[in-house]
């Protein structure tokens, strides 16, 4: 047996002890199937001495999950299949938790070890057990579509720990047709796009939960990804994500470079909406680090570009966020982090009023700025009232990650504003209840 350092050292760079690992993999197993899974300390144990080689399928994903690095870059090494055996189908298959109607056993045959196992079903036709699949434009579209919906379930709660499972199950799938099917270069050049875009999404997961080691990773992934792809677009965003990240380590220098790169991107040139939300987010990390004058020259830029875009283009599900209101949202934190809160207030209620109500943490979120804003003019009352619409909303996953840590940091401000008030009593009161639902 020869010890895997390979998951030591990740394990070490996490900070996690076996049992704490097994925990937080049997929490992602039940994310992905509706079960928890069975894991133990023991089975850590067994991968870190090598006893156990090849963990079963569920067990893999979880793991990629996790670290945001494939099995073999954790160490692990399939065992040869037996002669007529067909390899990897001891397992079982991962379900998801939204159950697909049963496979017929000829598809269960074929697709052991595929996507069925993270709940596409049918992605492919059913093929004879001795031929590699084709995998086509359809395959890729039907791909499309279930990342469209991670999209539309991160606009409604943020980032979550099942959204970015999910996303890298998916990406895990996109790369695994790769190697079991046949394809056309286009198709493969598809390939690598979707799983750079998911593994993008469940970046951007992490980085809205303020997990930043578990982003850097899915960030080097994503982009190596998108390399392959040969697509901007991806790359766009990515660098977009890269620098959120950067700006949450206090890395200025760094998020500044990673968003100038991503207004660099050919796909800025050749289409305003990109060049538009690439100088917003430019403005908005100048902004944070200090360059009022470039972030308000970017901003202004942020304008000019979105007056000349054409909104009929057709363009990935990713964007469908950037439109009018998301532009005042944008423009709000840059004055907000100026200091010029009162015209911050003014963009705010505009996104406010043409916000889409079906983005629900994007709501939440500039409910929560807008009453930071209220309370640095010295509206505290006002404030509170601003910031218990955003308690107003039945408990959901848009009050975790970056959200959950404003409405933190007004808790705080408000209290030391206005410590004897009656109406911080009440707010405190109505934010600690919400608190204990939220958990």
């Amino acid at each position: 047996m020869t010890a895997n350092v390979h998951l030591a050292s990740y394990m070490e760079k996490a900070g996690l002890k076996q049992s704490e690992l097994a925990d937080r993999l049997n929490a992602r197993i039940g994310e992905l199937t509706g079960t928890q899974g069975k894991l133990q300390d023991r089975h850590v144990r067994n991968w870190l001495t090598g006893k156990t080689r090849w963990p079963q399928k569920r067990q893999r994903l979880a793991l990629e999950a996790e670290f945001g690095v494939s099995a073999e870059e954790l160490g692990f090494a399939p065992r040869a299949p037996q002669k007529g055996a067909t390899p990897d189908t001891s397992s079982s298959p991962l379900v998801p938790a939204t159950h697909e109607p049963p496979e017929d056993p000829v598809r269960r045959r074929t697709f052991t070890t595929s996507a069925a196992s993270i709940g596409v079903a049918a992605l492919l036709p059913a093929a004879p057990a001795s031929a590699r699949p084709r995998v086509g434009m359809a395959d890729v579209d039907r791909l499309e579509q279930e990342f469209a919906k991670l999209v539309a379930k991160d606009n409604a709660d943020g980032g979550t720990v099942k959204l970015e499972t999910r996303a890298l199950a998916f990406a895990h799938h996109a790369m695994e047709r790769q190697a079991v099917g046949t394809a056309t270069q286009r198709v493969r050049s598809r390939l690598y796009q979707l799983a750079a875009a998911f593994t993008g999404t469940a970046l951007w997961a992490a980085v809205d939960a303020h997990q930043s080691e578990r982003a850097q990773r899915h960030l080097e992934r994503a982009l190596h990804l998108a390399r392959l792809s040969g697509n901007p677009e991806v790359e766009l965003r990515l660098w977009g994500h890269a620098a959120l990240l950067a700006s949450q380590r206090r890395s200025m220098h760094e998020a500044v470079a990673a968003a100038e790169r991503a207004r660099s991107s050919s796909a800025c040139r050749r289409d305003a909406l990109y060049r538009s939300l690439a100088a917003a987010r430019l403005a908005g990390v100048t902004a944070q680090a200090g360059d009022s004058k470039v972030a308000l020259r970017a901003l202004d830029n942020a304008r000019l570009a979105f007056d000349r875009a054409d909104p009929a283009a057709a363009r990935p599900a990713w964007i469908g966020f950037y439109d009018a209101a998301e532009l005042e949202g944008l423009s709000a934190l840059v004055m907000a982090r100026i200091g010029r809160h009162g015209e911050a207030e003014a963009h705010l209620h505009r996104t406010l009023f043409a916000l889409r109500p079906d983005y629900q943490r994007n709501r939440t979120y500039y409910t929560v700025i807008l009453a930071l804003s209220q309370l640095r003019q010295g509206e505290a009352e006002q404030a509170c009232a601003t910031a218990l619409t955003a308690l107003s909303e039945q408990p959901s996953d848009s009050l975790g990650g970056r959200t959950g840590r404003l409405i933190a940091q007004f808790d705080r401000e408000v209290a030391a504003a206005a410590p004897a008030a009656q109406f911080v009593h009440e707010w405190t009161a109505r934010y600690t209840q919400r608190e204990g639902q939220h958990l």
